[in-house]
Order: structure tokens, then C-alpha cells, then sequence
């Protein structure tokens, strides 16, 4: 962390340092000058560190790694239990039990890297923006997140379905769907992935939220697990705020490592706006002051 001087700190700090500094003078011609003091400071960037580190840090890619192996190791017990269903109260309709089992996972940081693009976003200063992530989502060059490739046709060689759903724009559908097969994914069949705006018959979709996508899901197959880096890739947050979110999901805490597979997302996520009442629209140093706020310091 660098230290702050202001303006008044520093010149009593000079002060103070001058005079002690005489008498050393008095006895050597070669006395040390005070190192300068840059008035320049480094600007804060809060996302630096969290990609540095998706990027870099190994123990990024153990969690992965960790996370996949287990629910590989978990997958056939589950397939075998008839009672078995990873689909929160809200999002099963209908009786699952005949129905052909399934996988739900998310795209974008749980078997899809995009720290690129976010590594972009730095550089340039900016912040998100729907025009830049289209272009790096039409690329098709985010790689495979360590363990999902694995996890995935373990999953299709044993008759499980992988669906993926992603709040991806529809009109990403194509080049979504070759990045990943091109990293090596498993995508087969009609309900392999289903983006932001899919029409569900019956269903009304809030926003972004996907329960209307995994209510589709419900209709046609058993779900043995889910996986996200998200909240609401497991189940609809009507309120987002801290307190809420916990509540939501405190029912399922039973299921968290067993039907439901969280993985890290430092960068971004709806954890974020619930620090600053979900306003985007508020200035920047706004929104990264009501984080400090935020912190805990004991």
C-alpha cells in the first residue's frame, strides 16, 4: 500500500526531519541527501489484482481442477439415485424421475476463460461495455477453464446431457457455441445452449435471470448438477443485496459441493452492485468508495 502523504503531513515531516539533521551535518561534508518524495500517485484500479490472479495464480487453476474432479468423482452415484435433482423448489416442473438425466453449467467463467477481455478493460482504463464484449465473444478465443473439458465428456460418454445456459445476447449463439467446440467441449442436441433471450412458453423472464431457462430444462430431464460462478446460475435473486442474497441461497447450503458447484469470480458479478445499490449509473469513484464502506476491519 503506498503512504499518503498531504500536503501539511509533508511539511512537518521536513520540518521535523531538518531539525535533527544539523548536527550530523556539523560533523561529515557528506552527509546523505532526504530521498525525493513523488507527488505522483498510482492510480487504483479495483480489478487488477482479481485478473492478475485468475491469470496467473496457480491455486486459480487447483480450484478448478479440485472443483471438476470432484463432481466427476460424484456424477454415476448421483445418475444412480432416482430420488436425485439439483433444480431448486422454484425451477422444477414436474415429475423428473423417467427423465433423461442432465447437466446445467454456465459459460463465462466457469468452463470458459474471458480474463482476457477483462485484462483489456484495464489497460485501456474503461469498464465493461456490451459493444467490447461482443467483439472478444465473436473472436472465439476464450479457453477451456482447467477440469471443464474433462468434467463435460466424462459427463456426455455416460448418456448425461450437457446444457449449457449463459446470459450471452442471442445473437452470440454462433460463435459461442465454436469457441466451445473449439476448446474442446461436448455440444450436442437442441437444448446444448440456451442464451439471454431464449422464449420460454409460459415463463416470463426477469432481467437476466435464468429460471425461466432451467424451468425449460425441468420439462425434458433430470438435473444432477449445476455449475456457475454466480448466485443466479443457480437459482433467481429477487433482491440483490448482501443480506438477501445469503438468505436465498441458505436453504441450499446442503447441496453446495454435492448438486450445485460454485466456482471463483473475483472480476465481476452480481456480489458487486449489491456494494453499491445495484447503480451502475453512479460515478465511478462513487461505486468504489461504497465498496471501501463496505470492508470489514475486525
Amino acid at each position: 500500500m503506498a503512504l499518503r502523504l498531504s500536503n501539511v503531513a509533508l511539511a512537518m515531516a521536513l520540518l521535523t526531519g531538518c531539525a535533527g539533521a544539523p548536527k550530523q551535518a556539523e560533523h561529515s561534508s557528506l552527509a546523505t541527501p532526504a530521498p525525493a518524495v513523488s507527488a505522483a500517485t498510482v492510480p487504483a484500479d479495483d480489478n487488477l489484482n482479481a485478473v492478475a490472479w485468475s491469470q496467473t495464480a496457480i491455486e486459480h487453476d487447483l480450484i478448478y481442477l479440485q472443483t471438476y474432479r470432484d463432481a466427476e468423482a460424484r456424477l454415476l452415484p448421483a445418475m444412480h439415485d432416482a430420488g436425485w435433482d439439483a433444480l431448486s423448489k422454484t425451477d422444477r416442473v414436474g415429475a423428473f424421475k423417467q427423465l433423461r438425466p442432465a447437466v446445467i453449467l454456465d459459460i463465462d467463467e466457469t468452463v470458459l476463460d474471458n480474463s482476457p477481455y477483462q485484462a483489456r478493460v484495464i489497460k485501456s482504463g474503461g469498464e465493461f461495455n456490451e459493444a467490447d464484449w461482443a467483439a472478444w465473444c465473436r473472436e472465439a478465443k476464450a479457453r477451456a477453464l482447467p477440469g471443464a473439458v474433462e468434467f463435460t465428456r466424462f459427463a456426455a460418454s455416460h448418456g448425461v446431457a450437457v446444457i449449457y445456459i449463459s446470459n450471452r445476447a442471442k445473437d452470440l449463439d454462433e460463435v459461442t457455441l465454436r469457441n466451445l467446440r473449439q476448446a474442446g467441449f461436448p455440444v450436442s442436441g437442441p437444448d446444448a445452449f440456451l442464451g439471454l433471450g431464449t422464449v420460454v412458453d409460459g415463463c416470463e423472464q426477469a432481467g437476466s435471470e435464468k429460471g425461466c431457462r432451467r424451468q425449460l430444462v425441468s420439462r425434458r430431464y433430470r438435473v444432477l448438477m449445476q455449475f456457475g460462478d454466480q448466485l443466479g446460475d443457480f437459482l433467481d435473486v429477487s433482491t440483490n443485496t448482501v443480506a438477501a442474497r445469503r438468505q436465498t441461497v441458505a436453504p441450499y447450503l446442503p447441496w453446495i459441493g454435492t448438486r450445485w458447484f460454485v466456482l471463483p469470480n473475483p472480476t465481476y458479478g452480481s456480489w458487486e452492485p449489491a456494494l453499491f445499490n445495484n447503480d451502475y449509473g453512479s460515478p465511478r469513484d462513487q461505486r468504489r468508495q461504497q465498496k471501501l464502506d463496505a470492508l470489514r476491519y475486525q
